[in-house]
């Protein structure tokens, strides 16, 4: 990735992740909580590796995972960075309107809202759906195939994240979240 860019997807990363850290502070106390258990076993592990397919590692240089699938050009990582500020742009939008419901691992909190508004009318699960894109993003300025496996990682570490969380909210709210399921789709609007 060309230097000027990487500096830009370090200072959105780290406002993003600023936000993300200031925001939890003030959420609803939780009624019930994954355990940390089926936290590593279902998602976490696979998140940690989809991490570290972003950075470089000299053990991969000369394999697949190095190779490039998009030029080395400063255009390809400004649209990455693009693809990035809109992720993030809508996980935090997400964020907001999910307001003190939110958390970062699967719980249910006390007096639990059924958020359908915001970005919640288009996607199920916008903050994965922001996060997968910004990941995207990032990656393509990268342009290593590493980055690509990365994102179906991520994909995959989110979609067993979701279908716990909506299993437990299928059964906290009932036939309200199955008729917004059968309305909205998970993580791509009017697609998956």
């Amino acid at each position: 990735m060309p230097a000027l860019p990487g500096l830009w997807f370090d200072i959105a990363w780290l406002l993003w992740l600023g936000y993300w850290g200031i925001s939890a502070l003030r959420v609803k106390p939780a009624v019930r909580v994954e355990s940390s258990g089926s936290r590593w076993s279902r998602h976490m592990l696979l998140l940690i590796l989809a991490v570290l397919l972003l950075g470089r590692h000299p053990w991969l240089d000369g394999t697949f995972f190095n190779r490039r699938f998009v030029p080395d050009q400063t255009w390809v990582a400004w649209l990455g960075f693009g693809f990035t500020l809109i992720g993030l742009g809508l996980a935090c939008w997400a964020r907001v309107v999910l307001g003190r419901n939110w958390s970062g691992i699967v719980q249910l909190k006390q007096d639990h809202e059924l958020i359908v508004r915001g970005p919640y009318a288009f996607v199920r699960h916008p903050i994965y759906t922001g996060l997968l894109l910004a990941y995207f993003g990032t990656g393509l300025a990268i342009g290593e195939w590493r980055v690509l496996i990365g994102t179906a990682i991520l994909a995959t570490a989110f979609w067993r994240k979701l279908r716990l969380e909506e299993r437990w909210l299928c059964e906290l709210f009932g036939d309200q979240y199955r008729g917004y399921m059968r309305q909205v789709k998970a993580l791509v609007p009017w697609v998956l």
